[in-house]
């Protein structure tokens, strides 16, 4: 086609056809007709303890349980929950593909564990289910049930141990977990899964993490205004990379705030990476190496308030019981993310602390199954530091990068290389010394930091102080949080949306 044909009028107008707006109008006409028969066409499944109404619309139906609804309802449906203490546990599988689960008051619809073995809502492979405006407290891990099984109060299960993708759109809004035991495992929880959001939502009291996401190495996922407080670690995300924002959060009282991590072997495959547009999505380099500072990256962490993760009380499992407190962002063996625009204070050992991670370690076995990922490509910038390591002690201050563990164990070159660090506030110590001149994003490319062996013994002497410090106590139940403006937004006409 000629481009003549797409050349401007005079002063930027495009010359008005007739014949072509009239085009427009009919396609917006279908695709508004579709729109409002695909709603019409909805169910609108009520959850209430009590009697339903005498008369109620034909797309309306009633149910006791939130489990019974959600059993009546596929595509385009929405589950509608009245405020009430529901103690029961709810599964969603691919045959609900395409619904809404929604309470109709953020604080007074509670789905309670009352601290027994389970899951609170369980969405298990099933495409783009949303959850909505509710509660969900006190699902615990037990003796009976592996610890990755239970205890998760909202879990979108895209195949737990498959290690592959087994589902696609998760969406979470306005959503408060927690758990006033020592056996809360995760509050809000997605793996093996892509395409999903979470926002507004609230965590606290779990030995793990108040939010996870794992093993997606394309995410495509976006986490904003969530508040993760006194929870073993604020956010948790292993081998989750790519595509992927955490944004306008605040991560406070944790054991420790923020841990993007690369895993091996769980919620494979590895490594964590924030590159942008990588080969090989389904069969990642587990080690990749980055050549430049200047490269696109798509994993951030920005705009978040990253302070006094320092909760010795929190309740811990086999796995943070043994890992230090007082970190804000802790970076085990992660590629190219970037961490920018955060406020991070108070945080008693250090605000931000990179390292190699050699995982598992099995010096035994001629480290058969170890995978040495690197701490390479990531860029820390335009944040502000203050406060951070008033602890004291070596490696504590408000920004750590090391490496090392190559050296050590493989006597071969660590390629923890071309991290920059560029535009920051500090006010305390950062090792490397003086690190944005070396380590600037001024620089086409960075050595690795070094530190080792002294920075793995200080790591093991951290344990060992925390294994001493902890004291595990149930934490509070939280006070109300903001619920959802319009939780009629988008159903249906039905008895609670008149």
């Amino acid at each position: 086609m000629s481009s003549s044909r797409w050349r401007r009028g005079r002063a930027g107008r495009v010359p008005f056809k007739p014949k072509y707006f009239c085009a427009v109008l009919a396609l917006v006409a279908v695709a508004f007709a579709a729109t409002a028969s695909a709603a019409l066409a909805a169910n609108v499944n009520i959850v209430r303890q009590g009697a339903p109404p005498a008369k109620f619309p034909p797309n309306t139906h009633y149910y006791k349980t939130i489990q019974s609804a959600v059993n009546a309802s596929t595509a385009g449906d929405y589950v509608l929950i009245e405020p009430g203490v529901y103690y029961e546990a709810v599964r969603v599988t691919s045959a609900q593909s395409g619904i809404w689960i929604r309470g109709m008051n953020r604080n007074t619809v509670i789905v309670d564990g009352q601290n027994k073995t389970g899951n609170g809502i369980e969405i298990y492979k099933a495409n783009n289910v949303w959850v909505e405006n509710l509660t969900v407290r006190n699902f615990d891990t037990g003796s009976e049930c592996p610890a990755e099984d239970c205890g998760n109060e909202i879990w979108w299960n895209g195949g737990a141990n498959t290690n592959k993708i087994g589902a696609h759109g998760w969406y979470g809004s306005y959503l408060t977990t927690y758990d006033t035991g020592l056996n809360g495992g995760y509050g809000i929880f997605t793996g093996h899964e892509t395409e999903g959001s979470w926002d507004n939502i609230y965590a606290s009291g779990f030995n793990d993490s108040g939010m996870y996401l794992g093993a997606c190495q394309e995410c495509k996922a976006r986490i904003t205004r969530a508040t993760m407080e006194n929870n073993s670690l604020g956010y948790s995300g292993s081998n989750s990379g790519g595509s992927l924002a955490i944004e306008w959060s605040v991560f406070r009282h944790n054991s420790s705030g923020v841990l993007p991590n690369s895993e091996n072997p769980g919620d494979a495959p590895p490594p964590q990476d924030g590159e942008c547009n990588r080969p090989n999505i389904e069969n990642p380099n587990p080690t990749p190496t980055i050549t430049t500072t200047r490269i696109p990256r798509c994993t951030v962490i920005r705009y978040n308030l990253i302070t006094e993760n320092n909760n010795s009380t929190v309740p811990v499992n086999g796995s943070t019981a043994r890992a230090s407190f007082g970190n804000g962002i802790i970076l085990p063996g992660v590629y190219a993310d970037l961490i920018e625009k955060n406020l991070i204070t108070n945080n008693e050992k250090t605000g931000v602390f990179g390292i190699e991670y050699p995982n598992p370690l099995t010096p035994e076995n001629g480290f058969l199954g170890s995978i040495f990922f690197q701490l390479a490509g990531n860029r820390i910038s335009k944040n502000v530091f203050l406060h951070n390591g008033y602890f004291g002690g070596p490696f504590t201050g408000d920004l750590t990068l090391a490496s090392g563990a190559n050296e050590i164990f493989l006597g071969t070159e660590s390629q923890s290389k071309n991290n920059c660090v560029s535009g920051n506030v500090f006010t305390g110590a950062t090792f490397p010394p003086k690190i944005q001149g070396v380590w600037g994003c001024q620089n086409e490319t960075t050595p690795n930091p070094g530190g080792a062996p002294a920075v793995y013994e200080y790591i093991g002497a951290a344990a060992e102080e925390a294994a001493i410090l902890r004291k595990p106590t149930p934490q509070p139940a939280p006070g109300p949080q903001q619920t959802m403006p319009n939780p009629c937004q988008g159903a249906p006409k039905n008895p609670l949306c008149p």
